[in-house]
């Protein structure tokens, strides 16, 4: 038995390599009203440029977004998931659901999985409830965890943090976060050949889900 337990911590360390090695950028950023939430749009297969306009942001609701690092059509499969979920769920309560049950959704999908979705996942959105801005990274095995400053996944992920690590302050006024993730997923765009192109940026706050 603790053979084929080391034989599988061996095979989840493989599998997230992987998913790091994925040519992508992607950023959240806790501000004082809310969350702002980018990708860059490069797509990659190996060293093939795929497409230069991939969709890494998506709206799951008016109060939630995630971005996609990893398999393409994992991702696609869980985003969708995620907002008929999400939509499930507000036609039955009559409200938005929080990020944070949009977050667990996301969690129980990647773990039932368990290494079969190679998805790593930022989940963001401002809380009705709590009336601030939140901040969640899922990988792929279905590790959930909150940050409460700024988060990245992706190759480029390390210059990004570079930026942020020097230049994120405590109640950050939106437009200023907006710059600094700009310039955050720029730094990557520049060093790391896997992110590129155009960058997808979002604001979440009381007033809801808005796309740059």
């Amino acid at each position: 038995m603790m053979e084929n337990n080391n034989k599988l911590n061996e095979l989840d360390q493989e599998q997230i390599k992987k998913i790091l090695q994925t040519g992508t950028t992607t950023v959240g950023i806790i501000v004082k009203d809310g969350v702002i939430i980018g990708t860059d749009s490069q797509a990659t297969g190996g060293t093939f440029v795929a497409s230069k306009q991939a969709q890494k942001l998506f709206e799951i609701n008016n109060y939630t977004a995630a971005t996609i690092a990893g398999g393409v059509a994992d991702c696609q499969y869980v985003v969708n998931q995620l907002r008929a979920l999400s939509r499930l769920k507000e036609v039955e309560e009559g409200k938005v659901p929080e990020p944070k049950y949009v977050a667990s959704i996301c969690r129980n999908i990647l773990f039932s999985g368990r290494s079969y979705f190679l998805a790593m996942m930022i989940v963001g959105g401002y809380s009705l409830r709590e009336k601030t801005g939140i901040l969640f990274g899922i990988d792929l095995l279905g590790t959930l965890y909150e940050e409460n400053e700024y988060l990245s996944f992706g190759s480029g992920s390390p210059f990004s943090l570079g930026v942020l690590e020097s230049e994120w302050k405590a109640n950050l006024p939106k437009a200023k976060g907006v710059d600094l993730l700009k310039t955050a997923i720029s730094s990557s765009r520049e060093r790391d050949v896997g992110s590129g192109y155009e960058i997808q940026i979002c604001t979440i706050d009381k007033n809801g889900f808005k796309q740059l």
